[in-house]
């Protein structure tokens, strides 16, 4: 029996999210949390034909805020997440397509204000998955 040898990955990475037209998303790899979690703004539910939607904002380059990119997505569920600080808030999860390294696949992604955060996207465990070995001395492994 063979097993595929995991990809070690570093404390911070750079990703992309194709089907959100996002590229070089620098991301917070986080094993405390459960899900990924990703900054937007101005969250709007609304329908497209038939199939309930969300449409945020996001400024993929915290460098330059005055780049912003209008995302949408179908919601995949809402689920309570509680955040870091121990509060407990309602969340739109979509289910998108992510690129780190040459690893391409599906994770859920909740929609939250995380603007008094360093980045504006953690990656968590779920999305890390089996995949990935992580060496928190190092950042940027795969970017």
């Amino acid at each position: 029996m063979t097993t595929k040898q995991k990809i070690i990955i570093g404390s911070l990475e750079t990703i992309t999210l194709p089907d959100l037209a996002i590229t070089d998303i620098q991301v917070r790899v986080d094993t405390g949390a459960k899900t990924s979690s990703l900054h937007v703004d101005n969250i709007t539910k609304f329908k497209k034909n038939g199939k309930v939607m969300v449409r945020f904002d996001l400024h993929p380059d915290v460098y330059n805020v005055e780049n912003m990119i209008s995302c949408e997505a179908p919601i995949h569920d809402i689920r309570r997440v509680k955040s870091s600080n121990g509060t407990s808030e309602q969340r739109y999860v979509i289910s998108t397509p992510v690129k780190l390294g040459s690893e391409l696949w599906p994770i859920e992604i909740t929609l939250t204000d995380r603007s008094d955060m360093s980045y504006l996207m953690l990656f968590g465990r779920e999305a890390i998955g089996e995949r990935f070995l992580i060496d928190p001395s190092k950042a940027f492994v795969n970017s």
